[in-house]
Protein backbone atom coordinates (compact mmCIF):
# COMPACT_ATOMS: atom_id res chain seq x y z
CA UNK A 1 0.00 0.00 0.00
CA UNK A 2 0.90 3.60 -0.91
CA UNK A 3 0.07 7.12 -0.73
CA UNK A 4 -0.63 6.47 -4.84
CA UNK A 5 -3.25 3.49 -3.50
CA UNK A 6 -4.86 5.76 -0.90
CA UNK A 7 -5.63 8.51 -3.48
CA UNK A 8 -7.25 6.07 -5.85
CA UNK A 9 -9.42 4.59 -3.03
CA UNK A 10 -10.76 8.53 -2.33
CA UNK A 11 -11.42 9.20 -5.54
CA UNK A 12 -13.46 6.33 -6.18
CA UNK A 13 -15.44 7.67 -3.14
CA UNK A 14 -15.32 11.18 -4.59
CA UNK A 15 -16.37 9.85 -7.96
CA UNK A 16 -20.11 8.15 -6.16
CA UNK A 17 -20.66 11.57 -4.08
CA UNK A 18 -20.27 13.48 -7.38
CA UNK A 19 -22.71 10.73 -9.20
CA UNK A 20 -25.35 11.46 -6.32
CA UNK A 21 -24.86 15.18 -6.69
CA UNK A 22 -26.00 15.02 -10.49
CA UNK A 23 -28.74 12.99 -9.40
CA UNK A 24 -29.05 15.43 -6.97
CA UNK A 25 -29.57 18.60 -9.55
CA UNK A 26 -31.36 16.89 -12.07
CA UNK A 27 -34.02 15.75 -9.28
CA UNK A 28 -34.02 19.50 -8.22
CA UNK A 29 -34.25 20.81 -11.94
CA UNK A 30 -35.25 18.47 -14.96
CA UNK A 31 -36.64 15.08 -12.75
CA UNK A 32 -40.48 14.74 -13.70
CA UNK A 33 -42.82 14.41 -10.66
CA UNK A 34 -42.78 10.46 -11.32
CA UNK A 35 -39.55 9.68 -10.94
CA UNK A 36 -39.32 11.00 -7.07
CA UNK A 37 -39.40 7.65 -5.58
CA UNK A 38 -36.97 5.61 -7.80
CA UNK A 39 -34.19 8.89 -7.69
CA UNK A 40 -34.61 8.32 -3.67
CA UNK A 41 -33.52 4.65 -3.91
CA UNK A 42 -30.56 5.78 -6.00
CA UNK A 43 -29.26 8.07 -4.80
CA UNK A 44 -29.64 6.09 -1.22
CA UNK A 45 -27.95 2.63 -2.92
CA UNK A 46 -25.21 5.16 -3.82
CA UNK A 47 -24.53 6.98 -0.91
CA UNK A 48 -24.57 3.84 1.16
CA UNK A 49 -21.59 2.71 -1.23
CA UNK A 50 -19.98 5.39 -1.10
CA UNK A 51 -20.13 5.29 3.30
CA UNK A 52 -19.28 1.31 2.82
CA UNK A 53 -16.13 2.31 0.38
CA UNK A 54 -14.77 5.04 2.67
CA UNK A 55 -15.40 3.37 6.22
CA UNK A 56 -14.14 -0.20 4.60
CA UNK A 57 -11.14 -2.35 5.20
CA UNK A 58 -9.39 -1.55 2.27
CA UNK A 59 -9.82 2.10 2.39
CA UNK A 60 -8.53 1.70 6.22
CA UNK A 61 -5.11 -0.33 4.53
CA UNK A 62 -4.54 2.42 2.16
CA UNK A 63 -4.60 4.96 4.98
CA UNK A 64 -2.10 3.01 6.97
CA UNK A 65 -0.43 2.24 4.58
CA UNK A 66 0.07 5.74 3.19
CA UNK A 67 1.11 6.89 6.88
CA UNK A 68 3.72 4.14 6.55
CA UNK A 69 4.90 5.68 3.50
CA UNK A 70 4.79 9.13 4.57
CA UNK A 71 6.15 8.45 8.50
CA UNK A 72 9.19 10.60 7.87
CA UNK A 73 7.49 13.57 6.04
CA UNK A 74 6.81 16.55 8.14
CA UNK A 75 3.30 17.26 9.11
CA UNK A 76 3.16 20.38 6.81
CA UNK A 77 3.51 17.66 3.92
CA UNK A 78 -0.10 17.88 2.01
CA UNK A 79 -0.09 14.31 1.47
CA UNK A 80 0.28 13.53 5.14
CA UNK A 81 -2.63 16.28 5.72
CA UNK A 82 -5.04 14.69 3.16
CA UNK A 83 -4.20 11.29 4.82
CA UNK A 84 -4.69 12.60 8.34
CA UNK A 85 -8.33 14.42 7.43
CA UNK A 86 -9.33 11.91 5.73
CA UNK A 87 -8.57 9.50 8.74
CA UNK A 88 -10.33 11.70 11.23
CA UNK A 89 -13.64 12.58 8.85
CA UNK A 90 -14.30 8.74 7.98
CA UNK A 91 -13.90 7.86 12.19
CA UNK A 92 -16.70 10.56 12.85
CA UNK A 93 -18.68 9.04 9.74
CA UNK A 94 -18.42 5.77 11.29
CA UNK A 95 -19.92 6.06 13.90
CA UNK A 96 -22.65 7.11 12.13
CA UNK A 97 -24.84 3.54 11.74
CA UNK A 98 -24.89 2.45 7.97
CA UNK A 99 -28.71 2.11 7.69
CA UNK A 100 -29.06 5.58 9.22
CA UNK A 101 -27.20 6.80 6.17
CA UNK A 102 -28.68 5.40 3.73
CA UNK A 103 -32.38 6.16 5.26
CA UNK A 104 -31.39 9.88 5.43
CA UNK A 105 -30.52 10.01 1.99
CA UNK A 106 -33.74 7.80 0.48
CA UNK A 107 -35.65 10.01 2.88
CA UNK A 108 -34.09 13.37 1.40
CA UNK A 109 -35.38 13.09 -2.27
CA UNK A 110 -38.90 12.28 -0.67
CA UNK A 111 -38.92 14.75 1.55
CA UNK A 112 -37.74 17.76 -1.29
CA UNK A 113 -40.94 16.69 -3.52
CA UNK A 114 -43.02 16.66 -0.89
CA UNK A 115 -42.03 19.84 0.54
CA UNK A 116 -41.87 21.90 -3.62
CA UNK A 117 -45.28 20.05 -3.36
CA UNK A 118 -46.43 21.54 0.02
CA UNK A 119 -44.85 24.94 -0.71
CA UNK A 120 -46.90 25.04 -3.49
CA UNK A 121 -50.18 24.39 -2.36
CA UNK A 122 -49.53 25.90 1.24
CA UNK A 123 -49.82 22.79 2.78
CA UNK A 124 -47.88 22.67 5.36
CA UNK A 125 -49.91 19.33 7.53
CA UNK A 126 -48.89 17.33 3.99
CA UNK A 127 -45.37 18.28 4.96
CA UNK A 128 -45.38 17.81 8.56
CA UNK A 129 -45.05 13.44 8.62
CA UNK A 130 -41.73 13.60 6.44
CA UNK A 131 -40.49 16.80 8.36
CA UNK A 132 -40.74 14.78 11.73
CA UNK A 133 -38.85 11.70 10.30
CA UNK A 134 -36.11 14.29 9.03
CA UNK A 135 -35.60 15.85 12.57
CA UNK A 136 -35.98 12.51 14.32
CA UNK A 137 -32.91 11.25 11.66
CA UNK A 138 -30.86 14.26 12.93
CA UNK A 139 -31.09 13.53 16.44
CA UNK A 140 -29.98 10.32 15.95
CA UNK A 141 -27.13 11.53 13.52
CA UNK A 142 -25.84 14.46 16.35
CA UNK A 143 -25.97 11.19 19.04
CA UNK A 144 -23.77 9.41 16.96
CA UNK A 145 -21.23 12.06 15.58
CA UNK A 146 -21.54 13.33 19.52
CA UNK A 147 -21.15 16.54 21.29
CA UNK A 148 -20.21 18.08 24.74
CA UNK A 149 -22.93 20.60 25.18
CA UNK A 150 -25.96 20.64 23.17
CA UNK A 151 -26.90 17.84 20.47
CA UNK A 152 -27.24 21.16 17.85
CA UNK A 153 -23.47 21.83 18.09
CA UNK A 154 -23.05 18.18 16.77
CA UNK A 155 -25.01 18.61 13.04
CA UNK A 156 -23.53 22.91 13.03
CA UNK A 157 -19.90 21.23 13.58
CA UNK A 158 -20.42 19.35 10.56
CA UNK A 159 -21.23 22.58 7.75
CA UNK A 160 -18.68 24.66 10.29
CA UNK A 161 -15.80 23.06 11.93
CA UNK A 162 -15.58 24.01 15.90
CA UNK A 163 -18.51 26.21 15.82
CA UNK A 164 -21.26 25.81 18.62
CA UNK A 165 -24.54 26.81 19.61
CA UNK A 166 -23.31 29.06 22.32
CA UNK A 167 -20.49 30.51 19.71
CA UNK A 168 -23.61 31.29 17.60
CA UNK A 169 -25.76 32.63 20.26
CA UNK A 170 -22.64 35.27 21.24
CA UNK A 171 -22.66 35.77 18.11
CA UNK A 172 -26.27 36.85 17.24
CA UNK A 173 -26.32 38.93 20.16
CA UNK A 174 -23.48 40.96 19.12
CA UNK A 175 -25.08 41.51 15.71
CA UNK A 176 -28.55 41.90 16.86
CA UNK A 177 -26.98 45.06 19.10
CA UNK A 178 -25.83 46.72 15.98
CA UNK A 179 -28.42 45.74 13.71
CA UNK A 180 -31.52 47.03 15.30
CA UNK A 181 -30.16 50.62 15.80
CA UNK A 182 -28.81 50.48 11.58
CA UNK A 183 -32.16 48.60 10.53
CA UNK A 184 -33.94 50.92 12.11
CA UNK A 185 -32.56 54.24 10.10
CA UNK A 186 -32.01 52.82 7.42
CA UNK A 187 -35.84 52.75 7.08
CA UNK A 188 -36.16 56.21 7.22
CA UNK A 189 -34.02 56.79 3.90
CA UNK A 190 -35.59 57.89 0.60
CA UNK A 191 -36.72 55.11 -1.86
CA UNK A 192 -38.91 54.20 -4.77
CA UNK A 193 -41.16 51.30 -4.10
CA UNK A 194 -42.67 50.86 -7.44
CA UNK A 195 -39.24 50.68 -9.27
CA UNK A 196 -38.23 46.58 -8.68
CA UNK A 197 -42.02 45.36 -9.27
CA UNK A 198 -42.47 46.30 -12.55
CA UNK A 199 -42.65 43.82 -15.47
CA UNK A 200 -38.97 42.66 -16.37
CA UNK A 201 -39.13 39.72 -19.23
CA UNK A 202 -37.34 36.81 -17.76
CA UNK A 203 -35.51 36.15 -20.61
CA UNK A 204 -33.59 39.53 -20.05
CA UNK A 205 -33.13 39.26 -16.70
CA UNK A 206 -31.23 35.74 -17.49
CA UNK A 207 -29.29 37.54 -20.55
CA UNK A 208 -28.20 40.35 -18.08
CA UNK A 209 -27.74 38.45 -15.06
CA UNK A 210 -25.59 35.65 -16.99
CA UNK A 211 -23.46 38.45 -18.45
CA UNK A 212 -22.12 39.92 -15.36
CA UNK A 213 -21.78 36.39 -14.06
CA UNK A 214 -19.23 36.05 -17.03
CA UNK A 215 -17.41 39.42 -16.29
CA UNK A 216 -17.56 38.32 -12.52
CA UNK A 217 -15.38 35.50 -13.49
CA UNK A 218 -17.99 32.24 -13.68
CA UNK A 219 -16.87 30.16 -16.54
CA UNK A 220 -20.23 29.05 -18.37
CA UNK A 221 -17.81 26.43 -20.10
CA UNK A 222 -17.52 24.60 -17.23
CA UNK A 223 -21.20 25.85 -15.97
CA UNK A 224 -24.75 26.17 -16.65
CA UNK A 225 -27.83 27.96 -15.20
CA UNK A 226 -30.80 26.46 -15.40
CA UNK A 227 -33.87 27.44 -12.96
CA UNK A 228 -35.00 25.64 -10.02
CA UNK A 229 -37.60 26.57 -6.55
CA UNK A 230 -35.02 26.90 -4.46
CA UNK A 231 -31.68 28.45 -6.15
CA UNK A 232 -28.62 26.22 -5.47
CA UNK A 233 -24.82 25.53 -6.81
CA UNK A 234 -23.88 22.23 -7.17
CA UNK A 235 -20.38 20.47 -8.92
CA UNK A 236 -19.24 17.14 -10.49
CA UNK A 237 -15.43 18.39 -10.07
CA UNK A 238 -14.40 22.03 -10.98
CA UNK A 239 -14.72 20.90 -14.15
CA UNK A 240 -18.77 20.81 -13.57
CA UNK A 241 -20.00 23.37 -11.69
CA UNK A 242 -24.01 24.46 -12.29
CA UNK A 243 -25.71 27.05 -10.80
CA UNK A 244 -29.43 28.04 -10.47
CA UNK A 245 -31.76 30.89 -10.62
CA UNK A 246 -35.69 31.72 -9.02
CA UNK A 247 -36.61 34.19 -11.56
CA UNK A 248 -40.19 35.89 -11.71
CA UNK A 249 -41.17 38.40 -13.54
CA UNK A 250 -41.93 41.17 -11.58
CA UNK A 251 -38.98 41.28 -9.16
CA UNK A 252 -36.48 42.21 -10.55
CA UNK A 253 -33.63 41.49 -7.41
CA UNK A 254 -34.59 37.40 -7.73
CA UNK A 255 -33.55 37.12 -11.28
CA UNK A 256 -29.98 39.16 -10.58
CA UNK A 257 -28.70 39.19 -7.44
CA UNK A 258 -29.30 35.03 -6.57
CA UNK A 259 -27.58 34.20 -9.78
CA UNK A 260 -24.53 36.12 -8.77
CA UNK A 261 -24.90 34.78 -5.04
CA UNK A 262 -24.86 31.09 -7.01
CA UNK A 263 -21.97 32.44 -9.48
CA UNK A 264 -20.19 33.59 -6.40
CA UNK A 265 -20.41 29.59 -4.87
CA UNK A 266 -19.40 28.32 -8.26
CA UNK A 267 -16.66 29.98 -8.69
CA UNK A 268 -15.50 29.07 -5.54
CA UNK A 269 -15.66 25.42 -6.93
CA UNK A 270 -14.21 26.11 -10.42
CA UNK A 271 -11.28 28.11 -8.79
CA UNK A 272 -10.07 24.80 -6.94
CA UNK A 273 -6.69 23.54 -7.56
CA UNK A 274 -6.65 21.01 -10.24
CA UNK A 275 -4.47 18.79 -8.55
CA UNK A 276 -7.13 18.61 -5.79
CA UNK A 277 -10.13 17.07 -7.70
CA UNK A 278 -11.58 13.45 -6.85
CA UNK A 279 -9.41 13.87 -3.22
CA UNK A 280 -9.40 14.43 0.08
CA UNK A 281 -9.59 17.91 -0.37
CA UNK A 282 -12.58 18.14 -2.34
CA UNK A 283 -14.63 15.31 -0.42
CA UNK A 284 -16.78 15.89 2.62
CA UNK A 285 -16.96 12.40 4.39
CA UNK A 286 -19.23 12.89 7.02
CA UNK A 287 -22.19 14.25 5.40
CA UNK A 288 -21.29 12.33 1.96
CA UNK A 289 -21.04 15.09 -0.25
CA UNK A 290 -18.20 15.92 -3.21
CA UNK A 291 -17.78 19.76 -2.25
CA UNK A 292 -14.24 21.56 -2.19
CA UNK A 293 -14.87 24.17 -0.17
CA UNK A 294 -13.61 24.31 3.20
CA UNK A 295 -16.83 24.91 4.77
CA UNK A 296 -20.53 26.05 4.52
CA UNK A 297 -19.86 29.96 6.05
CA UNK A 298 -16.65 30.44 3.80
CA UNK A 299 -18.72 29.18 0.66
CA UNK A 300 -20.95 31.70 1.59
CA UNK A 301 -18.56 34.11 2.33
CA UNK A 302 -17.85 33.98 -1.27
CA UNK A 303 -21.29 34.53 -2.56
CA UNK A 304 -22.32 36.96 -0.19
CA UNK A 305 -19.19 39.23 -1.36
CA UNK A 306 -20.05 38.86 -4.83
CA UNK A 307 -23.89 39.38 -4.06
CA UNK A 308 -23.77 42.33 -1.49
CA UNK A 309 -20.11 43.57 -1.29
CA UNK A 310 -19.86 43.52 -5.46
CA UNK A 311 -23.22 43.28 -6.67
CA UNK A 312 -25.04 46.28 -4.35
CA UNK A 313 -22.66 48.85 -4.14
CA UNK A 314 -22.82 52.30 -6.04
CA UNK A 315 -19.66 51.54 -7.39
CA UNK A 316 -20.46 48.93 -8.93
CA UNK A 317 -24.47 50.23 -10.20
CA UNK A 318 -22.35 53.47 -11.88
CA UNK A 319 -20.57 51.32 -13.80
CA UNK A 320 -23.12 49.05 -15.37
CA UNK A 321 -26.72 50.78 -14.47
CA UNK A 322 -26.80 52.08 -18.27
CA UNK A 323 -26.46 48.53 -19.21
CA UNK A 324 -29.09 47.15 -17.00
CA UNK A 325 -31.30 50.04 -18.51
CA UNK A 326 -30.21 49.41 -22.18
CA UNK A 327 -31.52 45.81 -21.22
CA UNK A 328 -34.65 47.19 -19.75
CA UNK A 329 -35.21 50.42 -21.07
CA UNK A 330 -39.48 50.95 -20.73
CA UNK A 331 -39.33 49.98 -17.12
CA UNK A 332 -36.45 52.16 -16.41
CA UNK A 333 -37.07 55.16 -18.81
CA UNK A 334 -37.72 57.34 -14.80
CA UNK A 335 -35.12 55.91 -13.13
CA UNK A 336 -31.65 57.09 -12.39
CA UNK A 337 -28.78 55.49 -11.05
CA UNK A 338 -29.16 56.35 -7.70
CA UNK A 339 -33.27 55.87 -6.97
CA UNK A 340 -31.99 52.41 -8.57
CA UNK A 341 -28.99 52.12 -6.16
CA UNK A 342 -31.98 52.97 -3.26
CA UNK A 343 -34.16 50.53 -4.23
CA UNK A 344 -31.67 47.33 -4.36
CA UNK A 345 -30.63 48.29 -0.85
CA UNK A 346 -33.30 49.54 0.57
CA UNK A 347 -34.28 48.18 4.53
CA UNK A 348 -37.38 46.20 3.30
CA UNK A 349 -38.66 43.57 6.29
CA UNK A 350 -39.95 40.34 4.00
CA UNK A 351 -41.26 37.41 5.11
CA UNK A 352 -38.63 35.61 2.08
CA UNK A 353 -34.72 34.64 3.52
CA UNK A 354 -33.41 35.08 -0.20
CA UNK A 355 -34.81 38.23 -1.13
CA UNK A 356 -34.10 39.50 2.64
CA UNK A 357 -32.14 43.07 2.44
CA UNK A 358 -29.09 42.79 4.27
CA UNK A 359 -29.85 44.73 7.20
CA UNK A 360 -32.79 41.86 7.78
CA UNK A 361 -31.01 39.11 6.31
CA UNK A 362 -29.05 37.72 9.72
CA UNK A 363 -32.56 37.92 11.60
CA UNK A 364 -33.78 35.26 9.26
CA UNK A 365 -30.74 33.28 10.18
CA UNK A 366 -31.16 33.43 13.75
CA UNK A 367 -34.87 32.38 14.04
CA UNK A 368 -33.97 29.60 11.91
CA UNK A 369 -31.26 28.38 14.32
CA UNK A 370 -33.07 29.03 17.57
CA UNK A 371 -36.16 27.14 16.11
CA UNK A 372 -33.14 24.01 14.56
CA UNK A 373 -32.04 24.18 17.96
CA UNK A 374 -34.83 23.85 19.93
CA UNK A 375 -36.01 21.07 17.48
CA UNK A 376 -33.22 18.85 17.95
CA UNK A 377 -33.00 19.54 21.41
CA UNK A 378 -36.74 17.99 21.51
CA UNK A 379 -37.72 21.67 23.03
CA UNK A 380 -39.99 22.75 19.79
CA UNK A 381 -42.76 20.11 18.14
CA UNK A 382 -42.92 19.57 14.67
CA UNK A 383 -46.89 20.77 14.89
CA UNK A 384 -46.50 23.84 16.57
CA UNK A 385 -43.43 25.19 13.86
CA UNK A 386 -46.51 27.46 12.11
CA UNK A 387 -46.92 29.02 14.94
CA UNK A 388 -43.72 29.31 16.22
CA UNK A 389 -42.47 30.80 12.71
CA UNK A 390 -45.33 33.58 12.86
CA UNK A 391 -44.13 34.56 16.80
CA UNK A 392 -40.25 34.72 15.90
CA UNK A 393 -41.11 36.45 12.36
CA UNK A 394 -43.17 39.30 14.51
CA UNK A 395 -40.69 39.88 16.75
CA UNK A 396 -37.90 39.94 14.61
CA UNK A 397 -38.81 42.03 11.49
CA UNK A 398 -42.57 42.95 12.83
CA UNK A 399 -44.45 41.08 10.01
CA UNK A 400 -47.89 39.41 10.23
CA UNK A 401 -46.98 35.65 8.42
CA UNK A 402 -49.92 35.32 6.00
CA UNK A 403 -49.44 31.64 5.02
CA UNK A 404 -47.38 28.65 5.64
CA UNK A 405 -45.67 29.40 2.06
CA UNK A 406 -44.46 32.65 3.10
CA UNK A 407 -43.90 31.12 6.14
CA UNK A 408 -41.91 27.54 7.92
CA UNK A 409 -42.41 26.33 3.84
CA UNK A 410 -39.82 28.50 2.17
CA UNK A 411 -36.59 27.04 2.67
CA UNK A 412 -35.74 24.05 0.97
CA UNK A 413 -32.97 23.08 3.67
CA UNK A 414 -34.88 20.79 6.19
CA UNK A 415 -36.24 18.80 3.37
CA UNK A 416 -32.46 17.90 2.65
CA UNK A 417 -31.76 17.04 6.06
CA UNK A 418 -29.52 20.05 6.10
CA UNK A 419 -30.25 20.70 9.65
CA UNK A 420 -27.36 22.85 11.47
CA UNK A 421 -26.38 24.75 7.69
CA UNK A 422 -28.45 27.63 8.49
CA UNK A 423 -25.80 29.54 10.87
CA UNK A 424 -23.55 29.25 8.26
CA UNK A 425 -25.31 31.82 6.25
CA UNK A 426 -24.82 34.62 8.73
CA UNK A 427 -21.22 33.46 9.24
CA UNK A 428 -20.53 34.09 5.37
CA UNK A 429 -22.23 37.01 5.57
CA UNK A 430 -19.41 38.15 7.73
CA UNK A 431 -16.65 36.38 6.26
CA UNK A 432 -17.20 38.11 2.94
CA UNK A 433 -16.80 41.44 4.68
CA UNK A 434 -13.33 40.55 5.89
CA UNK A 435 -12.36 39.08 3.13
CA UNK A 436 -13.10 41.83 1.07
CA UNK A 437 -11.35 44.63 2.99
CA UNK A 438 -8.37 42.20 3.21
CA UNK A 439 -8.46 42.31 -1.13
CA UNK A 440 -9.39 46.02 -1.45
CA UNK A 441 -5.37 46.59 -0.25
CA UNK A 442 -4.13 44.98 -2.94
CA UNK A 443 -4.04 48.36 -5.09
CA UNK A 444 -4.91 46.12 -8.38
CA UNK A 445 -8.09 44.47 -7.23
CA UNK A 446 -9.08 48.34 -5.98
CA UNK A 447 -8.12 49.51 -9.40
CA UNK A 448 -10.42 47.01 -11.38
CA UNK A 449 -13.29 47.68 -9.14
CA UNK A 450 -13.47 51.50 -10.49
CA UNK A 451 -12.78 50.12 -13.77
CA UNK A 452 -15.89 47.21 -13.85
CA UNK A 453 -12.16 44.89 -14.28
CA UNK A 454 -13.35 41.88 -12.22
CA UNK A 455 -10.80 40.00 -12.63
CA UNK A 456 -8.09 40.76 -10.14
CA UNK A 457 -10.38 40.90 -7.43
CA UNK A 458 -11.57 37.28 -8.47
CA UNK A 459 -7.71 36.07 -8.89
CA UNK A 460 -7.23 37.42 -4.81
CA UNK A 461 -10.01 34.81 -4.29
CA UNK A 462 -8.54 32.29 -6.39
CA UNK A 463 -5.49 33.03 -4.86
CA UNK A 464 -6.36 33.37 -0.95
CA UNK A 465 -9.43 31.14 -0.50
CA UNK A 466 -10.79 28.89 -3.74
CA UNK A 467 -7.29 26.80 -4.37
CA UNK A 468 -7.13 25.53 -1.22
CA UNK A 469 -10.58 23.54 -1.25
CA UNK A 470 -10.34 21.66 1.94
CA UNK A 471 -6.95 21.53 2.31
CA UNK A 472 -7.31 23.83 5.06
CA UNK A 473 -9.79 24.59 7.87
CA UNK A 474 -11.96 27.94 7.82
CA UNK A 475 -10.23 29.77 10.41
CA UNK A 476 -6.70 28.73 8.62
CA UNK A 477 -7.49 30.18 5.27
CA UNK A 478 -9.61 33.25 7.05
CA UNK A 479 -6.31 34.15 9.07
CA UNK A 480 -4.05 33.69 5.95
CA UNK A 481 -5.74 36.04 3.86
CA UNK A 482 -6.80 38.76 6.46
CA UNK A 483 -5.05 38.25 9.58
CA UNK A 484 -7.58 37.63 11.81
CA UNK A 485 -10.27 34.94 12.77
CA UNK A 486 -13.59 35.38 12.61
CA UNK A 487 -14.83 38.86 13.56
CA UNK A 488 -17.73 41.06 12.59
CA UNK A 489 -16.07 44.13 13.01
CA UNK A 490 -15.80 44.39 9.16
CA UNK A 491 -19.33 43.21 8.45
CA UNK A 492 -20.63 45.99 11.03
CA UNK A 493 -18.64 48.52 9.67
CA UNK A 494 -20.15 47.75 5.65
CA UNK A 495 -22.97 47.88 7.02
CA UNK A 496 -22.90 51.13 8.81
CA UNK A 497 -21.21 52.79 5.86
CA UNK A 498 -24.04 51.58 3.81
CA UNK A 499 -26.68 53.05 6.06
CA UNK A 500 -24.84 56.50 6.27
CA UNK A 501 -24.31 56.59 2.51
CA UNK A 502 -28.94 55.42 2.04
CA UNK A 503 -29.71 58.13 4.64
CA UNK A 504 -27.19 61.09 3.34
Amino acid sequence: MSFATFETEIARVNDILCAVNLLTWDSRTMMPPGGVEARGKQIATLVGLARDLATGDKVQRAIEGARAELGDAPDSDIRKIAVEQAAAAIATLARIPAHLVGAAADLKTRAQAAWAKARAADDFAGFAPLLEQTMDMQRQIAGAIGYDEHPYDALVSTYEPGMTWSQLRSLYGDLREALIPLLAAAREAPVRSDILDRSYPVASQRAFSSAISTRFGYDFGRGRLDDTVHPFEISFTRSDVRITGRFRETWLPGGLFAVWHEAGHGMYEQGIAEAFSRSTFTTDFINLYAVGGTSFGTHESQSRLWENRVGRSRRFWDLHFGELKATFPSQLEDVSVDGFWRAVNAARPNFIRVEADELTYDFHIMLRSEIEAGLIAGEIRVADLPAIWRDKIKSYLGLDVPNNTLGVLQDVHWSSGMVGSFPTYTIGNIMSSQFFAAARKNAAVERGLDEGNYTPLKTWLNDNVHRHGRSKSPSEILIDATGSDLSADAYIADLTTKVAELTA
